[in-house]
């Protein structure tokens, strides 16, 4: 599945509100449990992305793009 992300510029702007938001997460909000190594979505889960749509980040699913080289499904 793939995610396209939406907001202001993808440099300092957006970058800064997605450390400003995960930064008071595991402090504040109801985490999924999670183990090991994770990536911030798998650590935060719904809560960051409820976090980063309120600082005016929006997510919707992309449309994949099959390479021409690799048969349909």
């Amino acid at each position: 599945m793939s995610t396209e992300i939406s907001g202001g510029g993808p440099g300092y702007d957006e970058t800064a509100k997605m450390f400003a938001e995960a930064a008071p997460a595991p402090a504040l909000d109801d985490l999924p449990r999670a183990a090991g190594q994770v990536t911030a979505a798998v650590a935060m889960g719904d809560a960051l992305t409820s976090r980063l749509t309120a600082a005016g980040i929006g997510f919707r699913p992309a449309a994949v793009r099959r390479s021409a080289a690799l048969p349909p499904l």
